[in-house]
């Protein structure tokens, strides 16, 4: 079957004319009707997959690979950091005595030391490691989303669920928590690329929550968050005083007759996507089944300590309730609220206090979480920044942009556990061996999900674009 603008579109011969027209016009793009009905009915997505869902941990800045799982004790003094390596469960695994609680768990996770691509900024990067596609913005010209950014991994995973295997009103497939990246740095007006549906259409965007700042100087990833701060309500669809649920959908009835009236008038795929998105958005909200799965109170006060009490620890903690929910695609940002935190440049003892520990908690008690629950081998995770830093560091042990080489943790859905997967010269500043781009990554994770990368899939105009331009599937990662 064709899917084109976002739709099953069938007649009685069950390809409209409309969609064969448009089919055929993409062999002007290279690629004929025949094959790509091939490329589509080729794809069996989530059949004899070995991940059900996915846990996508982003570290926004770029954590240091000299700090975390790529110590260089051996190094000059203005290389090797202040942090000293500490015992694992991994040989040849190299990793700080700040992520001691990782060390003690890194018999359940691989590393990939030697990730790398040349897009050394912020933006670029992080849509580069979230869609497997560099970004069409050169470097500096801007920060912020555009209608024409590649579709992240979460909403390709969100189209390929949805349109074959239909709706469940009961589960969110693709959900990004604690905020749209961006939103906490409220002096800049900003809502980074990478995780959003782009040109794919807004039917497959994220569901986002939302956790407010008590002030402009607060960071909740650095302190303990209360309970009455953790709401992860749906952004866009919060109720405003006095507003119950029960109002909120009589409201959407009353809108929905006003919009019946434009629809006569502007008949337009956009607003019809709207729609879709905005109701598909109430149904979940009304469903009693997600509405539990973000409720992080009815987990014990020991697992929730052992997550951290921070934001970023209950977010990780939200995610794992959330794919026992059904969703397939969870993202947790860890956002520089600062306008810093992971991207330390001159903020480093930042990493020892708050940064480092935040991971090592919030990772090692997924990681053994998933595993007692029985869901770690039908759920990968995924935890990485979108760059890694300098190996010669300021006078502050602070350290520059560095995208040529970082680390990603990768865990479960048969990836096997105490691997390091590459080696780096004595500095962490090249790999020496095995480097992994954005386009393998990509490639890997929806191999885990039983989809081909190197398929095709269509934009609201019917024409076809790779979902990996390029890449291989990491093989050796699997056991």
């Amino acid at each position: 079957m064709l899917t084109v603008l976002g739709q099953r579109r069938f007649a009685c011969d069950r390809i409209s004319r409309r969609t064969l027209m448009q089919a055929g016009g993409t062999g002007l793009l290279g690629l004929s009707l025949p094959d790509l009905l091939q490329a589509e009915s080729t794809q069996t997505p989530f059949e004899s997959a070995r991940a059900k869902s996915v846990i996508f941990l982003f570290l926004f800045g770029g954590p240091s690979q000299l700090e975390t799982f790529d110590l260089k004790p051996d190094a000059p003094a203005e290389i090797r950091g202040p942090f000293k390596p500490t015992p694992s469960r991994t040989p040849g695994l190299v990793i700080s005595d700040q992520l001691s609680r990782c060390a003690n768990v890194s018999d359940k996770f691989a590393v990939i030391r030697t990730m790398s691509h040349d897009f050394n900024d912020h933006s670029g990067g992080g849509h580069y490691v979230q869609t497997g596609h560099r970004w069409h913005v050169p470097i500096g010209s801007g920060f912020n989303v555009t209608p024409d950014d590649w579709p992240s991994i979460g909403s390709v995973v969100k189209h390929f669920s949805m349109h074959h295997h239909g709706m469940d009103d009961s589960a969110a497939e693709y959900v990004v928590v604690p905020n749209y990246l961006g939103r906490m740095q409220e002096d800049l007006p900003l809502r980074r690329p990478g995780e959003t549906a782009g040109w794919l259409g807004r039917a497959y965007d994220p569901l986002n929550t939302r956790i407010d700042k008590r002030d402009k100087k607060d960071n909740p990833y650095w302190r303990h968050c209360s309970d009455e701060e953790l709401t992860f309500a749906l952004q866009g669809l919060q109720p405003v005083g006095g507003l119950t649920l029960d109002r909120l959908v009589r409201r959407a009835s009353l809108l929905e007759q006003f919009n019946e009236q434009r629809r006569q008038l502007d008949d337009h795929e956009t607003v019809t996507s709207l729609d879709q998105f905005r109701q598909r958005a109430l149904t979940l909200v009304s469903s009693e089944k997600v509405r539990e799965a973000f409720d992080v109170r009815r987990e014990t006060d020991q697992l929730r300590d052992q997550y951290g009490r921070n934001l970023f620890g209950q977010s990780t903690l939200v995610a794992r309730r959330l794919i026992e929910a059904g969703t397939r695609f969870v993202t947790v940002h860890y956002d520089a609220v600062d306008g810093y935190s992971w991207d330390s440049h001159r903020n480093s003892a930042d990493v020892k206090k708050h940064l480092l520990p935040g991971l090592d908690h919030a990772l090692s008690a997924l990681l053994t979480d998933l595993d007692k629950r029985g869901l770690l081998d039908e759920t990968l995770v995924v935890a990485m920044g979108e760059m890694g830093r300098t190996p010669k560091a300021n006078k502050d042990w602070g350290r520059d942009h560095w995208s040529t080489l970082f680390p990603v943790v990768v865990a479960g859905a048969g990836v096997r556990g105490g691997v390091v997967h590459g080696q780096t010269d004595k500095q962490a500043a090249y790999a020496t061996t095995n480097p992994v781009s954005p386009e393998d990554l990509a490639t890997t994770i929806y191999h885990a999900f039983g989809i081909d990368a190197h398929g095709r899939i269509t934009d609201r105009l019917g024409r076809p674009h790779p979902i990996v331009d390029g890449g291989r599937i990491l093989h050796e990662l699997f056991g």
